[in-house]
C-alpha cells in the first residue's frame, strides 16, 4: 500500500520500537505535518478477548469531558409527536416515525447517531440488518432506546459516544481533535482507557489489553506504554 508523503514524514519521526506516554504520544502526533482539516483523533485497544464468544464481547459507553469536536448528526424514531418536536428543540437533526423509517429503509444514514423510544423498536427491528452492521441500530445498553429521547441527544451533544470490540478483538474510539490542547486529549483518552477497562468481561484470561495505540486521521499508529498507562489509571 502506497503511502502518503505526510504519512511517511510522520512515520519516521518515531522511535523505532519505542513506546510512549498519552502526554508524549499527543506531542508527537500533533508535531505530524498537517493536512487541510482538522483530523480526528483516534485511541485504538487490541484486546485479549475473543469477539466469537458472546460471554467476551466488549461494548460500553463513555462521556468525554470535552467532546469530540464534531457537531453529532442525531436522529430521533418516536410515534410521539410532542417528543419529536422536542428531539428536534434540543438538537436532533431530524425525528419521527414512519417517514423517518421509510427514509433508511431507502438507504439514508447521513447522521452519526440513531435515538429511539421502545415502543418503535418492533418497525425498526425490521431495518436491522442494514443499521447492524454499520452500528446504527439503537439499543438499550449503549442508551439510545429509552422514553426520554431529548436526555439521550443532550448526552450524545455533550459528548457521549458508544464503542465496541470488532471481529479482529480491536477496539476503536475517536476522542477529539488534532487541535483539541493537549490537556483536552489527555483528559478524554483518560476517560476512554477508564471505560474500556471496565468493561472487560469476567471470562477474559490473561493480558486483557495487548496494545493501545493513538492516531490521527491521516498519521501513523503511536505505540502507547500500555504498562504505564494502566499503572497510572485507576
Amino acid at each position: 500500500m502506497q503511502r502518503s508523503k505526510r504519512y511517511r514524514q510522520g512515520a519516521e519521526a518515531l522511535k523505532q520500537d519505542a513506546t510512549y506516554s498519552f502526554p508524549e504520544a499527543i506531542d508527537v502526533v500533533q508535531s505530524f505535518p498537517k493536512v487541510k482539516f482538522d483530523e480526528t483523533m483516534e485511541l485504538a485497544f487490541n484486546l485479549g478477548v475473543d469477539p466469537k464468544k458472546s460471554d467476551q464481547m466488549v461494548r460500553g459507553t463513555v462521556t468525554l469531558p470535552n467532546g469530540t469536536g464534531k457537531k453529532p448528526r442525531i436522529v430521533v424514531v418516536t410515534a410521539s409527536e410532542d417528543k419529536a418536536s422536542a428531539a428536534v428543540a434540543a438538537g436532533a437533526m431530524e425525528a419521527g416515525h414512519q417517514t423517518v423509517i421509510d427514509k433508511i429503509s431507502r438507504g439514508w444514514f447521513d447522521f452519526d447517531v440513531l435515538a429511539a423510544t421502545p415502543d418503535v423498536m418492533r418497525d425498526l427491528g425490521k431495518l436491522g440488518r442494514i443499521l447492524g452492521p454499520k452500528g446504527l441500530m439503537p439499543s438499550p445498553k449503549s442508551g439510545t432506546v429509552a422514553e426520554d429521547v431529548v436526555r439521550v441527544v443532550q448526552e450524545v451533544q455533550k459528548g457521549k459516544i458508544e464503542f465496541k470490540v470488532d471481529r479482529h478483538a480491536n477496539v476503536h474510539v475517536p476522542v477529539g481533535k488534532k487541535s483539541f490542547t493537549k490537556e483536552m486529549l489527555l483528559g478524554n483518552c483518560e476517560v476512554v482507557v477508564t471505560a474500556v477497562l471496565r468493561a472487560k468481561p469476567h471470562t477474559a484470561k490473561g493480558q486483557y489489553v495487548r496494545s493501545m495505540t493513538l492516531s490521527s486521521t491521516m498519521g501513523p499508529g503511536v505505540r502507547l506504554d500500555v504498562k504505564g498507562i494502566l499503572a497510572g489509571t485507576k
